[in-house]
């Protein structure tokens, strides 16, 4: 491998939204692959391992945890769920959860809206818990 070839740890991170530091943990715990170095010692990183990190900041935002995403961070962009029912249905099962907490989110929305346009509180004030996580049993 050529001293130039792949992004160093600092172009990984800014391509990612990582910190390095947070890459250097995720080589430390498993959840990427201990990266390619230079002759120099330096790690390099390649554009699949740029879309592994991306892949970890997507999921982050969905509140899926480190562990639970782990399984999904082999797959390729191209890879077909139905070859893999379980992590289909993992897949499924954190998606309906989120999209509870969104149903959550818009009633505290809509409760905020009536406040503003009719200065009173809703009579009927029933939120779903918006806090509501799967069972972490069900993703592992």
């Amino acid at each position: 491998m050529g001293e130039t070839a792949g992004f160093t740890i600092k172009q990984a991170a800014e391509q990612t939204a990582l910190s390095e530091d947070t890459i250097r943990y995720y080589e430390k715990i498993g959840l990427l692959p201990e990266a390619d170095r230079k002759m120099n010692r330096h790690r390099i990183y390649h554009g699949e391992d740029l879309r592994v990190m991306k892949m970890i900041t997507c999921l982050k935002k969905t509140g899926m945890s480190l562990d639970e995403m782990k399984p999904f961070l082999g797959l390729t962009n191209d890879s077909d769920l139905t070859a893999y029912p379980d992590l289909q249905q993992k897949l499924l099962q954190h998606k309906e959860n989120i999209q509870q907490q969104i149903d959550s989110l818009q009633m505290i929305i809509d409760v905020i809206d009536t406040k503003l346009t009719s200065g009173r509180m809703p009579d009927q004030c029933e939120l779903a818990e918006p806090t509501k996580k799967m069972p972490r049993a069900q993703l592992i």
